[in-house]
């Protein structure tokens, strides 16, 4: 047998070996990640669900989902341990980027903008051209008169 007919072969096994370690580490990190967790963290469940740790146990997190509200979930459900900061913008919507400027004078409406209310709304169809007044019209007929032929 020559090496040219055993090179598929070689490469296929090199990269299943490649795969296997990637997902091998993947799963490490994974682990390593579920045991930094400790009472009062944020976490996000593989579901997406934020929640905040109560109790860690052996094989299962107790989770406070909502004010009062504990819910158990296995280790393996948690996929992300939060920071503080981020959990706290992503749950509670605190971010320090949102600031208000001092001059309330830079928050003036737009002088151009028309405004038109529901009713006004309704009887706009933009599908036609706007049609002229009573006292434009040509024919001096009211808008509910029909020509009686």
């Amino acid at each position: 047998m020559s090496i040219v007919t055993l090179l598929p072969f070689i490469v296929l096994i090199g990269a299943m070996f490649l795969m296997t370690r990637s997902a091998k580490k993947k799963q490490q990190q994974a682990v390593s990640m579920r045991d930094q967790m400790q009472p009062g963290s944020g976490v996000r469940t593989i579901g997406g669900m934020y929640a905040t740790v109560k109790e860690v146990k052996d094989d299962t997190v107790v989770l406070e989902v909502a004010p009062g509200v504990h819910a158990i979930y296995a280790k393996n459900a948690i996929g992300a341990v939060l920071e503080d900061e981020e959990y706290n913008r992503i749950v509670h919507g605190d971010s320090d980027e949102l600031t208000v400027p001092d001059d309330a004078s830079s928050l003036t409406a737009d002088s151009d903008a028309t405004v038109v209310d529901d009713a006004a709304a309704d009887k706009i169809d933009l599908g036609k051209k706007p049609e002229a007044d009573d006292a434009d019209r040509k024919d001096g007929k009211a808008d509910g008169e029909a020509d009686a032929k």
